[in-house]
């Protein structure tokens, strides 16, 4: 159990540690540009393979915001482990609830509200509402004028 923690450890590491990480010499406004950068690249490559064209751009903006709130959300839990186990101080002890921490809490419900919307469309069985009655011919009705005079 401690090895699969150990792992999850360094998994973090190498996207959100400065020291540790392979971005570590550019500045963090530009670490931070290139993630989400590739999140965009990443939301639009999978929205295309799996949205038609009428759910596409509600399900890509779904997508990538829910890719950004990853990005942010897992940033920030991990600085905010890294600080605790410094300061080693409880929140209910100290009773320190800041306008920071209750925004951050609508922002992780307010993510779940968006990725709840993504999965919403990918679970949608029919994005067009005509019924589609099957061709007009059959296999052999199509092949039948080939074979004629042979």
């Amino acid at each position: 159990m401690e090895s699969i923690k150990n792992w999850f450890v360094d998994a973090a590491n190498i996207l959100f540690d400065d020291t540790k990480n392979d971005l570590r010499a550019l500045p963090r406004t530009v670490r931070l540009q290139i993630l989400l950068v590739l999140s965009f690249i990443w939301s639009t490559v999978f929205s295309l393979y799996v949205f038609s064209y009428a759910t596409f751009a509600f399900g890509w903006a779904g997508v990538f915001v829910a890719h950004i709130g990853l990005i942010f959300a897992t940033y920030w839990t991990f600085k905010q482990f890294h600080k605790a186990e410094a300061e080693s101080s409880s929140v209910f002890k100290v009773k320190n609830y800041s306008p920071f921490k209750i925004m951050a809490l609508v922002f992780i419900i307010v993510f779940m509200f968006v990725f709840s919307k993504g999965i919403e469309v990918l679970t949608n069985t029919n994005s067009y509402k005509i019924p589609y009655e099957g061709p007009d011919k059959s296999a052999f009705e199509k092949w039948l004028p080939f074979t004629k005079g042979k």
